[in-house]
């Protein structure tokens, strides 16, 4: 991180926020809610096409709306919302490696991959 980084625009800094907002916030959550309505057997909302378009409509929406709804809502939005994706003083790996430095961060890295593997193995095991 003692790189110097070039200046980035306004525009890309808030692509680079919500990519990633998106990839490590949105994508587990919902990729989580699919597995858990698989193994419901709610097939009317995860069918076939239907999973992968509610986790990537789910996922950008929340990426969309998260920054509004946490600068607004703090308390409540807190844990939907990652402040450090949005730094523009950082760059795009730096802030991947100031994310996963946080031990809040970790701690929610590890419950995702924990919850969707125990989820993926009951889906697996109803098939």
């Amino acid at each position: 991180m003692d790189a110097v980084t070039q200046a980035k625009s306004p525009s890309q800094n808030r692509l680079e926020g919500f990519a990633l907002n998106a990839l490590f916030v949105g994508l587990p959550t919902y990729a989580g809610a699919v597995l858990t309505l698989k193994l419901m057997d709610a097939h009317e909302i995860v069918g076939t096409p239907g999973a992968a378009i509610f986790v990537v409509i789910g996922a950008l929406v929340q990426a969309l709306l998260a920054p509004a709804l946490a600068r607004r809502f703090p308390n409540f939005f807190r844990h939907g919302h990652e402040p450090v994706f949005y730094d523009p003083r950082l760059s795009f790996v730096d802030k991947i490696a100031l994310w996963r430095s946080q031990p809040l961060a970790s701690l929610q890295l590890v419950t995702s991959v924990l919850m969707l593997s125990v989820l993926a193995v009951g889906v697996a095991s109803m098939s």
